[in-house]
């Protein structure tokens, strides 16, 4: 007799079935979740979870700074590797000094890149479909000179 598959269980098929954005995605928030968890341990004076906890989303920047591709973007991955440092120097930071606001900053920016990325999966994807669209109209006769199939990016 077997019950309700375990939360582990979802998490697990979440993650082998994700896109790469979506991995990100899932980084971004579980970073948020660790961050906010040592915030309300070390309020609540738990200061061996909150160690663990802020260790947790530590973790989490480090993969990301780790999955930063520099023969991509150099620049952006200069960029991305300053913040992700600074963040990871504040949660060590929060954790030695016991220093709430240093978890409200991490937070804040982390929320904020999360958001960042969203709209820029969102932007993708519409340049996805509308290649694809282009791509099949492109296939039948139109009428039109050609410059149908031009796309713009614009939001």
């Amino acid at each position: 007799m077997s019950g309700p598959p375990s939360t582990n269980s979802y998490l697990r098929d979440a993650v082998m079935t994700a896109t790469p954005e979506q991995l990100h995605l899932m980084l971004y928030d579980g970073a948020i979740k660790f961050a906010l968890q040592g915030k309300d341990a070390l309020l609540a004076r738990d200061y061996e979870k909150s160690y663990n906890t802020l260790t947790r989303a530590q973790s989490i920047i480090l993969e990301m700074l780790n999955g930063l591709r520099p023969e991509v973007s150099p620049e952006l991955c200069d960029q991305m590797a300053a913040i992700y440092n600074f963040l990871y120097r504040k949660l060590i930071e929060a954790s030695v000094q016991k220093d709430t606001s240093c978890i409200d900053d991490v937070v804040k920016i982390l929320r904020y890149q999360r958001e960042t990325w969203v709209m820029l999966m969102g932007k993708v994807a519409r340049h996805q479909g509308d290649e694809q669209q282009t791509s099949a109209s492109d296939m039948e006769p139109s009428g039109q000179d050609g410059v149908g199939g031009c796309l713009s990016i614009e939001g």
